[in-house]
């Protein structure tokens, strides 16, 4: 398979739940995807079941919480293909209740500290290293799964749809990954690079619980549209399925 015709894309945290049907998505649509996963071998086999339908996909160690680990997605990526045409940023954690109301006058200083390690700092670290085999790509895409709990908007809405989940480590942990989604789509404007949050919605994941309204196999239909947007797509925006989110 040609590495200069056939997209690759990398999802991270992409061995199960929204990852895992994102990467499906990808895969479906074409596309060589490699599926990040702290734990290789759920890694593996994750991949092994995509190929089992028919789809292309690989897999490789990628560990937030192990800095250590971005060098071997580069590598990996680098000797295996050239160049990455999609990047999905997926892998994230909550250590709070996402609807347990305003915990932000006693929140544990450790959990917000971990939170933004894995949510914003691991991104911007893998982000930046894998730019140069972005830059490879006729087409760069980079999608950051946020979430509507980062708008700023609607938490100080006096009638806020989301009042009820004020977690404060992770939502404003999002907030900053759409705040370096906003820079990064202005330091590549002049570039083919396309960046941009995504809320995927309230998804019955393992995070978002089982009274979540949104089905898994719908958890990745706006990562799918901001991986393929057209050379003329928006670029520095907040966004679930086809709308804009308030920031």
């Amino acid at each position: 398979m040609s590495a200069n015709t056939t997209k690759v894309a990398l999802v991270t945290g992409a061995n199960r739940g929204i990852g895992l049907e994102t990467a499906r998505g990808l895969a479906e649509l074409g596309m060589t995807v490699i599926i990040g996963a702290r734990d290789l071998a759920k890694g593996n086999a994750a991949a092994a079941a995509l190929r089992e339908q028919g789809l292309q996909a690989v897999a490789v160690h990628y560990d937030a919480d192990d800095s250590k680990t971005i060098a071997t997605v580069h590598d990996y990526i680098a000797a295996q293909f050239g160049k990455l045409d999609v990047l999905v940023n997926n892998a994230g954690i909550s250590e709070e209740q996402l609807m347990g109301g305003n915990n932000s006058a006693d929140v544990a200083l450790d959990a917000v500290r971990h939170t933004f390690e894995v949510n914003l700092f691991a991104v911007i670290a893998l982000t930046q290293r894998l730019l140069p085999l972005i830059r490879k790509a006729e087409a760069g895409r980079i999608v950051n799964l946020s979430s509507i709990l980062g708008s700023l908007t609607l938490h100080s809405m006096a009638d806020s749809p989301i009042a009820p989940a004020k977690s404060f480590a992770y939502n404003t942990s999002k907030t900053a990954l759409n705040g370096w989604t906003v820079h990064l789509a202005d330091a590549l404007r002049d570039t083919n690079i396309k960046v941009n949050s995504a809320h995927p919605g309230w998804v019955k994941t393992e995070l978002g619980g089982e009274h979540a309204p949104m089905e898994l196999v719908d958890s990745n239909k706006t990562s799918l549209f901001l991986a393929t947007l057209p050379a003329d797509g928006v670029t520095g925006g907040f966004f679930h399925e086809h709308a804009s989110l308030p920031w």
